[in-house]
């Protein structure tokens, strides 16, 4: 989940029922949404354009879960729209653009996952080998964009992940995407 902006909205409770962990993209807003969000599950949170240094909350992490590496981060150094771009205009087994392959190599090569927030607005695709995940914001209402979560699921070969409505706007929310675990792809 990314962007809650200080709001914590009981529906997350139903969302996430029955997640392991919950990872946090940034722009938390109150150390309260944390407090909450841990009633459902242990949480790791990173700190975004509009947290304080003060919380303890670090810029990125990276974890490894289920025996896959996700790295987590509020910005990315590429725009959404050009990883969206890059990642739908690019058959799997072409070279990337050079800006999306300086984009991977700032990622340990470990990393099957990267989870981002700031933009609002959820995304899900695969490219370089990686699944790319923006949950979208679970906060306040902005941009006239859906309220949302996801939801990563990691099985023995692959990695799932979905774009759950808060609001019940389920409309131009991107479809579940499932990629094989570099493990499983060798």
């Amino acid at each position: 989940m990314s962007d809650t902006h200080g709001l914590y909205d009981p529906r997350l409770a139903q969302a996430l029922h029955g997640s392991d962990v919950i990872l946090h993209a940034g722009d938390v807003g109150s150390p309260e949404v944390l407090d909450q969000l841990r009633l459902i599950a242990p949480v790791h949170a990173v700190r975004g354009n509009v947290d304080g240094p003060n919380e303890g909350w670090p810029p990125s992490l990276t974890i490894t879960l289920g025996g896959v590496t996700i790295h987590v981060v509020h910005i990315l150094t590429a725009a959404q729209s050009d990883l969206s771009k890059w990642a739908h205009s690019t058959p799997t087994s072409a070279k990337l653009p050079m800006p999306a392959e300086r984009l991977l190599c700032a990622f340990d090569p470990a990393v099957e996952v990267v989870i981002f927030g700031h933009s609002h607005s959820p995304c899900l695709f695969s490219m370089g080998g990686v699944m790319w995940v923006n949950p979208g914001s679970a906060g306040p209402r902005r941009f006239k964009l859906p309220r949302t979560c996801a939801r990563l699921e990691i099985t023995g070969n692959s990695i799932a992940a979905s774009v759950r409505s808060l609001d019940g706007r389920t409309q131009g929310l991107p479809e579940r995407i499932e990629v094989r675990r570099k493990e499983a792809a060798r």
